[in-house]
């Protein structure tokens, strides 16, 4: 069987942060070309990322990885006690992501009486995520605005992106309501939910196992969604913005800053 990648072929882009240990930079290219090596499709990048923590943290070791699989983007991300330990859990978690992917893939197009099926696994418990580290409430600011051109597809889409990417949650439009819309695992269940903004027409459509909520997200500048945020201490808030009425998400970000999240105009 011939090889698809190899280490002078593919673009293994890797950077670190903080004191990163020597050598983890090289165990965690070979690390992910293993898994990559059996894929059976072509692979188009890679991008690794690994961060060392400052202080005590519970987890300082975070590993991140970005694959183009054939078109199909994959994330996985994982923490642990040392770089090293991060690492071999982020090729486990990688694996088993690509492999998701290529579940999703076969079941897309078979219709509603699969979706449970495809979408089961989705609701994982999420192990193995970085602790956020300690930063003053006072002190926090809005370090990270990423203004991205939402896809417009429908929940089940959706759903897929969020497994695929390893996200914990999901900013989308859905396609037959034109509403901004979120998936995501709620952080105390690990249960598949739906959040929309408000607007005329029917609620979207929920795929099956994702429950919706009732009302629709607050109307709130960014500003009243960060106090929202320190009050409800959650690790995030999906809201409209009160001057375009977009859907929008400010969240806790690991470095104890916050990140946006806006559509593009």
């Amino acid at each position: 069987m011939n090889r698809l990648i190899t280490p002078q072929d593919v673009d293994v882009r890797t950077e670190t942060h903080g004191k990163v240990p020597r050598g983890a930079a090289r165990y965690a290219r070979q690390k992910v070309l293993a898994v990559l090596d059996h894929v059976g499709v072509p692979v188009l990048s890679v991008r690794v990322k690994l961060t060392q923590a400052p202080g005590l943290a519970p987890r300082p070791a975070t590993a991140q990885v970005t694959v183009d699989v054939n078109g199909r983007p994959v994330r996985a991300q994982v923490a642990a006690g040392t770089m090293f330990e991060a690492v071999d859990l982020l090729r486990d978690r990688l694996r088993t992501r690509i492999a998701r992917a290529r579940q999703h893939d076969r079941a897309a197009g078979r219709g509603p009486a699969h979706e449970r099926a495809a979408f089961r696994a989705v609701a994982e418990h999420v192990a193995h995520r970085p602790h956020r580290y300690h930063v003053p409430v006072d002190e926090r600011r809005i370090v990270r605005h990423k203004s991205l051109g939402l896809a417009r597809q429908s929940t089940a889409e959706a759903l897929v992106d969020l497994d695929v990417l390893d996200y914990d949650f999901f900013l989308f439009t859905e396609e037959a309501s034109g509403r901004d819309s979120l998936v995501y695992r709620d952080p105390l269940t690990a249960r598949l939910r739906l959040a929309t903004t408000g607007g005329p027409g029917g609620p979207p459509r929920a795929a099956a196992g994702l429950t919706p909520l009732a009302l629709p997200a607050p109307v709130l500048s960014v500003a009243r969604a960060a106090e929202r945020l320190e009050v409800a201490g959650a690790p995030f808030v999906f809201f409209a913005d009160q001057d375009s009425g977009r859907g929008c998400v400010l969240y806790h970000r690991y470095d104890g800053h916050y990140g946006l999240i806006t559509p593009a105009a």
